[in-house]
């Protein structure tokens, strides 16, 4: 018996509703195919997105506020179209056969897995959520159109499967990073953000002030964003000459990426008006100048070590 067919068992065992069983540790089956490709906290699609799937994907992304620890998958059609609850439960289909599906399965892990499942093509004929616990269906949300179902996104998640234990200073960290990219790739200033969470609105979550707080986050997303996409950044540095050959064209190239990207972030704190620099106090402009110099160094000291990795790892061409 396979995994899946062996949690429905349990539950039904359990006098859970074999239909909500069965329905759950499908979900639970498809999230355990896609996990690794997921980051925790992040709506993240498990396929690439053609052209007509993006404006609904950034309209769930807008709305989809997780928590640090849950895992959320974003199925387009060609996925989500075959994700179909069992033929005995016609009550939580929600679009009709042949038309287009777009399904947001969230899980949140733990001894007894919650996890939600929500409806949201605009051809959905009852776009909706379900919520399912140790193969029992919690609850059902209904709304009369697509448009509503995305409103009501937020209010949902937060209410019915945000994790309740106290966060530890990484969740906030975590949190407010998610937030901040997902505003700067949505190009928007009202993301769904609960500012109760997020350490940029309420820096004395993590026992600082509102400037160190601004500098943290810029330093952190850029840090993981240089990390993360290495070889990009190097090559590139190369291909524009700057080689690792030559230090001194090199230091320059760094220090360039370090402060144009600060700048670029700090840019888009302003047009969207998330802090106003114009309400510093002297003491706050000081230390502005002093973080804005010190995120600099950092950045330009993580660019060069990422840049002599890539140097040595590099293979050369000449060895065959």
């Amino acid at each position: 018996m396979n995994p899946m067919a062996t949690k429905a068992k349990q539950w039904i065992d359990e006098k859970k509703d074999p239909r909500s069983a069965y329905w759950q540790a499908g979900l639970e089956a498809v999230m355990d195919l896609f996990a690794p490709h997921l980051e925790k906290g992040k709506l993240t699609p498990v396929r690439p997105l053609e052209e007509q799937d993006l404006p609904v994907f950034k309209a769930a992304l807008e709305k989809v506020d997780l928590s640090p620890g849950l895992l959320a998958a974003f199925l387009p059609p060609v996925v989500a179209d075959a994700i179909i609850p069992p033929d005995s439960a016609e009550e939580l289909v929600r679009v009709e056969e042949g038309k287009p599906s777009y399904k947001i399965i969230i899980l949140r892990p733990g001894k007894e897995n919650r996890i939600v499942c929500v409806e949201i093509s605009e051809h959905a004929h009852r776009p909706g959520m379900e919520i399912f616990q140790s193969g029992a269906l919690l609850g059902t949300f209904d709304y009369p159109t697509h448009d509503v179902c995305i409103s009501e996104l937020t209010k949902a998640i937060r209410a019915h499967i945000w994790e309740k234990d106290k966060w530890q200073r990484k969740d906030y960290l975590a949190y407010t990073l998610n937030w901040f990219e997902k505003t700067e790739y949505l190009d928007k200033a009202d993301v769904s953000v609960d500012e109760n969470f997020s350490f940029f609105h309420r820096p004395t979550l993590i026992k600082t002030n509102r400037v160190d707080a601004l500098f943290l986050m810029i330093y952190e997303v850029l840090h993981h964003r240089f990390q993360e996409d290495a070889d990009t950044l190097c090559k590139g540095l190369t291909e524009a000459g700057k080689t690792a050959d030559d230090k001194k064209m090199r230091d320059s190239a760094i220090h360039s990426v370090a402060e144009t990207s600060i700048l670029a972030l700090l840019n888009l704190v302003k047009k969207f008006h998330l802090i106003d620099f114009t309400k510093f106090t002297p003491g706050e402009n000081k230390a502005f100048d002093h973080e804005f110099s010190r995120a600099v160094r950092k950045i330009t000291s993580d660019l060069d070590e990422i840049l002599t990795a890539y140097r040595y790892k590099k293979p050369n061409p000449a060895d065959g």
